[in-house]
């Protein structure tokens, strides 16, 4: 078995992501005090553990998707910041629509 498919396997079990999700929420509780060290350090660490609790969490999931809908210009830049892939979609498909209602119509 290769290395992704053991990771992958590792977190399905409900031990591993309960931890994970944990981890994730103590990033997000330390990024205010590293953040006070100077450079970018508590932005990078609050979005790894964002990036975590939302992997691992349906509430987490669900209330992002709410955060969204209500504040859709600041979830388009939390999708930027963690590079999620249905954001990148949603961004094409967005721009394909401009073009399309730019063209002349027939």
């Amino acid at each position: 078995m290769d290395a992704r498919a053991t990771w992958i396997s590792l977190g399905r079990k409900p031990a591993v992501r309960t931890g994970l999700f944990v981890l994730g929420l103590l990033l997000i509780a330390a990024s205010p005090i590293v953040g006070i060290v100077p450079g970018p350090g508590g932005v990078i660490v609050f979005g790894a553990g964002l990036a975590l609790v939302l992997k691992y969490s349906e509430w987490a999931k669900r209330r992002y998707v709410a955060f969204k809908r209500r504040h859709p210009k600041k979830g388009e830049w939390a999708d930027w910041g963690l590079r999620r892939r249905s954001a990148r979609r949603r961004e094409r498909i967005r721009k394909a629509e401009e073009v399309e209602t730019a063209l002349p119509g027939d």
